[in-house]
């Protein structure tokens, strides 16, 4: 089990280092630091511009070999250099990391464990009314795209709290309400409350996912000989369908569980700037339109290294569900 996890480990570090490297490559190639001074009023005279680049490692007249090796030795030691307005972009990135994470661990969270639950529902009453409806409404949500899903989200938050409940219970816009005074307990709540919509439109992707996947990994083991012969030994349908057939239809999912972190990620970039979340997301936006490459690759960093963080964690479940694996 600690060899099989060394190994993983020891892999990702690679995959880490190589995505990170075509990140800050692709970044120094397509973005265009030096437009950033062309509107400005007075034009800056062109030395000017070049030692300015230049003191941030972005000087498109420095060789490309040179200009990653001094962003690769920042990187090492904890710094992803400074951004467009001569800021270090690790400041900036801590807080929104933050704030990224949070939205994110919570939607995969509540995604994958209702995902889970109502795939393998639906195989368990194959063919029922919930299996059909499940369906129906798997194939609803894949066909909206995570933007269009946002705003329904928030036109149907303000339906309910102006129709529904008469106050502002759906929060759209923000992570917390400026100037609140309510105490600890208020603003917990407010959070929650700015919290839910958010959450949901990233889970409900998840749950439509994995939900489909689970089914068929479900239906798969449900004939299977070893959960006739725990049925035969005197186990009850649901002690053999929880401890048999669910645990080893969770095999495949969990090694799923690593590619959809990536598309969460995707999702949450647009899903924070509809909601108005100042995360990474947003951030990665904004910084392709000015031309930051500091910020561009510290952002790609940090998806690479979240991507295979949830790699490691899918192995680890892999390993607690398959005894084969802890046993070498």
């Amino acid at each position: 089990m600690a060899g099989f996890l060394a190994r993983r480990l020891l892999n990702y570090l690679v995959l880490v280092a190589v995505a990170a490297s075509l990140a800050y490559l692709l970044a120094a190639t397509a973005l265009d630091p030096r437009s950033n001074y062309a509107d400005r009023t007075p034009k800056p005279p062109a030395a000017v511009v070049d030692a300015q680049l230049t003191a941030l490692n972005l000087n498109d007249r420095t060789p490309l070999v040179q200009r990653y090796a001094t962003w690769a030795a920042g990187v090492l030691h904890g710094d992803f250099g400074r951004s467009v307005t001569g800021s270090p972009v690790g400041d900036d990135l801590r807080r929104r990391a933050g704030v990224t994470s949070r939205l994110v661990l919570l939607g995969l969270v509540f995604g994958s464990l209702a995902g889970v639950a109502v795939g393998a529902l639906a195989a368990i009453g194959q063919y029922g009314w919930f299996d059909r409806v499940s369906a129906g409404l798997s194939l609803a949500v894949l066909a909206v795209p995570v933007v269009v899903l946002a705003n329904m989200l928030i036109l149907a938050g303000t339906w309910a709290n102006e129709r529904l409940f008469g106050h502002q219970v759906f929060l759209v816009s923000g992570e917390y309400s400026d100037g609140l005074d309510a105490g600890l307990w208020g603003q917990a709540v407010d959070r929650l409350q700015h919290l839910l919509l958010p959450t949901v439109s990233l889970s409900l992707g998840l749950v439509a996912v994995f939900s489909r996947y689970q089914r068929n990994m479900m239906l798969d083991v449900l004939g299977a000989d070893f959960v006739r012969t725990a049925r035969a030994k005197g186990l009850s349908r649901s002690a053999a369908l929880t401890r048999h057939a669910l645990r080893t239809a969770l095999i495949p999912v969990v090694t799923y569980f690593a590619f959809t972190f990536g598309v969460l990620l995707t999702g949450a970039t647009f899903t924070e700037k509809i909601f108005g979340w100042h995360g990474l997301g947003e951030q990665l936006i904004n910084s392709i339109f000015t031309n930051d490459v500091n910020t561009v690759a510290a952002i790609s960093v940090l998806a690479a290294v979240a991507v295979l963080c949830a790699a490691l964690a899918a192995d680890l479940l892999h390993a607690a569900l398959d005894p084969r694996v802890r046993a070498g």
